[in-house]
């Protein structure tokens, strides 16, 4: 794995290392938000890693005391020179985000979490048997690990499900199969929380096929084990097995009411393991502070110069959240021109995140070429975000353009960090698309002579009833339009310039 070092000499992106006084006015833009902050050295390198219910409250707390009780802290401060932020949506992400870069870079001021696992796993094991234990140790022994569980209510919870439903045996007795150990099972049993295969009343088979539903429930494949369910119900209605078709029933209402609880949503960041090759690359290969968890990608899309739309598609981890993606109508550029159409997304993009708080991405993607890479840094500069990473994807090479670099970075094809890029700038594209031709359609739809002022409902079908669409309407002159009956020379102006009669048909 890569690990912070030393920045680049010809891949720096941002700004250099800042002095205390920049330092402490770029912390006080941080968000009142939860995540993880990383404290750098001069050389770059993670110093301390931390967590936080608000960034800007709990970093800021760092600079208020000239002096610490305790000399770890005195150096910790006087050694920073750099942090950056990792925005989540939650407390409980940001305690799994901070062990997992403890682990990766290993900074040389926190102690606790590099000594070992600080959350608990709910691990079955893998036996010809398989029980159900709580554990803080991850090992690589073939065993399934549910978690990490950040509130210990949450892990509580999901046991009292599975001894309720999907009941497996907590005791360490080396059971094989096809062996009794015991004549009599024991209290578990007669409880209902375990099957009692050491005692031969559950064998191999109908054991394994509970641990297989555990496991898809502690999983979140709710509704995968929900059909599975409903096969065996109804198998064991047709042979009058009514009560266990009732047992089924009741677990299948149960797995829904967890659903909705989400008690058993593993964290992102264990299920997202793979994702993190293609993260590093571009760590290294961009020399960025930390991990690009966040990359914000943006393009342009119009028609002639019309309806103008400016896209942004945000990845987190490496995998699209479109829930977070955004589109500009551009207000201020006429014609075609995607630079300053590029430059008026990022400026609107980010006075909106700076507005709300809104978390901010570790690198920022443009497609296009250095000339859109300088509109773009223009556009970070008048909000006093130039430390943000941006590069620039150009289609036809593939090459990337990064600030302060003469040439372009060139990659080979099956270079993880360029496929990421791409995926990215692909993903951009394709929603620039959508989303101007969402535009241009609603330009056209009947809703756009409907807001039209003096247009009534009756004006409007009178009008469609007569030349059949939009489109046909908005081909009429403003002469023409004000001969017909109803409309006269002041609305027909109206309606000339809503529908702006030169926009492609």
């Amino acid at each position: 794995m890569y690990i912070v070092g030393k920045r680049g000499d010809s891949a720096i992106i941002g700004q250099e290392l800042m002095d205390k006084e920049n330092l402490l006015k770029m912390i006080k833009r941080f968000p009142d938000k939860p995540g993880v902050y990383i404290m750098h050295g001069t050389d770059g390198g993670a110093l301390y890693i931390g967590k936080a219910k608000s960034l800007k409250k709990r970093v800021l707390s760092y600079f208020r005391h000239a002096t610490f009780a305790s000399p770890r802290l005195n150096r910790l401060v006087s050694d920073i020179s750099d942090v950056s932020t990792i925005r989540t949506e939650n407390e409980a992400e940001a305690m799994i985000l901070e062990s997992r870069l403890i682990k990766l870079y290993q900074p040389f001021f926190n102690v606790e979490m590099k000594m070992g696992e600080r959350y608990p796993f709910l691990k079955i094991t893998n036996e010809d048997f398989p029980r159900t234990i709580v554990t803080r140790h991850k090992q690589n022994d073939g065993a399934v690990y549910i978690g990490p569980f950040v509130h210990t209510g949450h892990l509580r919870g999901l046991i009292r499900i599975s001894e309720r439903y999907f009941p497996l045996r907590t005791c360490a007795l080396p059971l094989k199969k096809d062996h009794i150990h015991r004549e009599r099972p024991c209290m578990r049993y007669t409880l209902g929380f375990c099957l009692a295969p050491c005692a031969g009343l559950c064998g191999e088979p109908v054991y394994r096929e509970r641990v297989a539903d555990l496991i898809m429930l502690l999983q979140g494949r709710g509704a995968d084990l929900s059909g599975r369910l409903h096969k065996r119900m109804d198998t064991a209605a047709k042979r009058l097995e009514f009560e266990e078709a009732a047992r089924l029933r009741d677990t299948i209402r149960a797995i829904w009411r967890v659903s909705r609880q989400r008690l058993a949503t593993p964290s992102m960041f264990e299920e997202n393991a793979n994702d993190w090759v293609p993260l590093e690359r571009l760590h290294e290969l961009l020399g960025l502070r930390t991990l690009p968890w966040r990359i914000d990608g943006f393009d342009i899309s119009h028609t002639a110069g019309e309806n103008t739309v400016g896209a942004v598609v945000v990845f987190e981890q490496g995998i699209a959240n479109n829930s977070l993606y955004r589109r500009f109508n551009i207000k201020t550029v006429e014609g075609v021109d995607d630079f300053r159409s590029m430059e008026e997304t990022l400026s609107r993009r980010y006075r909106r995140c700076l507005e709300s708080q809104e978390p901010m991405p570790q690198l920022i993607l443009i497609d296009g070429g250095p000339v859109q890479l300088e509109f773009a840094l223009s556009a970070l500069d008048s909000l006093g975000l130039a430390e943000i990473p941006v590069v620039s994807l150009a289609k036809r090479e593939e090459e990337v353009f990064i600030p302060g670099r003469k040439k372009p970075l060139r990659l080979g094809l099956d270079d993880p960090g360029l496929k990421l890029l791409q995926r990215i700038r692909d993903e951009a594209h394709r929603f620039a698309v959508k989303s101007h031709r969402h535009s241009r359609e609603k330009k056209f739809s009947r809703s756009a002579l409907e807001d039209i002022p003096g247009m009534g409902k009756n004006r409007v079908a009178q009008l469609l009833s007569r030349y059949g669409s939009i489109r046909a309407i908005a081909r009429l002159g403003k002469d023409e339009l004000a001969a017909v009956p109803g409309v006269g020379p002041v609305l027909a102006e109206r309606i000339v310039n809503a529908l702006d009669i030169s926009a492609p048909g």
